[in-house]
């Protein structure tokens, strides 16, 4: 790691309206000013599916999201990392206007997905979450059958006519998301039977049933054992080929298994991102190398 130090100067304004202007004035040397919130590294992509600008996040009056920049890779997986309440789950539910269901909350900047605003006033929220499917933290299989959790959100889109269209969908869902061996066979018992991994894969089916572009993940293993973690890791793995992913995890391990670009938060501000094997074996911030090593979070 290095052991160059630079002077922050005061003369940075944290607030400069274009992110890849503040960046500019930062060397390659590690931030050792706990104080410096500028983000450091590489905010942009060469291939970009969505585009994050100056976000902020107010709860009411209380800021929780502060001036975030970043892209998202298409085809990539990148994992939202950093201590509890550091904004991380707050700028993953943006991504998809899940926040719009928080009567105080409100979110300013843009957020595009390819040309697309995604809060602009014409888009519609229902098609936008389709576009952009979620997985939350903890297994929440509607209380239907293991087929109809499936077929909701085709049937709901009006994306297939006829039940032998619906039947090879539903089929072709669950074997991407690994799981249709395994209940082949129990495709009319409820959702709510399966284990807490199964009923995982089982959300990933429902999300993906509606061929989304962007797959948000709300630390998807923190309710399961390690066999049931390390099989949706691998169907992490698969799914990067055919869609984007974002990860919000509190396990490091978990993030630099799966994930390419790894970008860590701390007190709602974007501190640091990049390329996972360089944040976690050779971190700029002081803040983000104090993290990983486990000194706080």
């Amino acid at each position: 790691m290095s052991t160059t130090i630079i002077e922050v100067k005061a003369s940075l304004d944290h607030n400069l309206a274009n992110p890849e202007t503040r960046q500019s004035a930062l060397s390659s040397a590690q931030i050792t000013d706990y104080d410096h919130r500028q983000t450091v590294g590489k905010i942009t992509v060469d291939n970009p599916k969505m585009i994050c600008r100056n976000v902020n996040v107010y709860y009411a009056e209380k800021q929780a999201i502060k001036h975030v920049s970043l892209d998202i890779g298409a085809n990539e997986v990148i994992a939202f990392i950093g201590p509890s309440g550091c904004g991380k789950s707050t700028v993953l539910r943006c991504l998809n206007r899940m926040n719009d269901t928080i009567p105080i909350c409100r979110v300013t900047g843009e957020i595009r997905l390819e040309s697309e605003d995604i809060y602009d006033k014409k888009i519609d929220v229902v098609q936008l979450r389709a576009r952009v499917g979620m997985v939350f933290q903890k297994p929440n299989p509607f209380p239907k059958s293991i087929y109809e959790n499936v077929a909701y959100g085709p049937r709901i889109h009006g994306m297939v006519n006829g039940k032998a269209e619906m039947d090879e969908l539903v089929r072709a869902s669950l074997e991407r998301a690994g799981l249709l061996k395994e209940v082949d066979k129990r495709m009319n018992e409820p959702g709510t039977s399966l284990s807490g991994g199964q009923q995982q894969r089982l959300c990933i089916a429902r999300a993906i049933a509606v061929n989304p572009e962007v797959i948000l993940m709300d630390e998807p293993c923190s309710a399961l054992d390690p066999i049931a973690t390390a099989k949706i890791e691998e169907l992490i793995d698969e799914l990067r080929e055919n869609y984007t992913i974002v990860i919000v995890t509190h396990s490091m391990q978990q993030a630099a298994r799966v994930s390419q670009r790894t970008a860590y938060f701390h007190l709602g501000d974007l501190i640091e991102i990049g390329e996972t094997d360089q944040i976690f074996t050779n971190p700029r911030h002081k803040l983000t190398e104090d993290y990983i090593t486990g000194r706080f979070g």
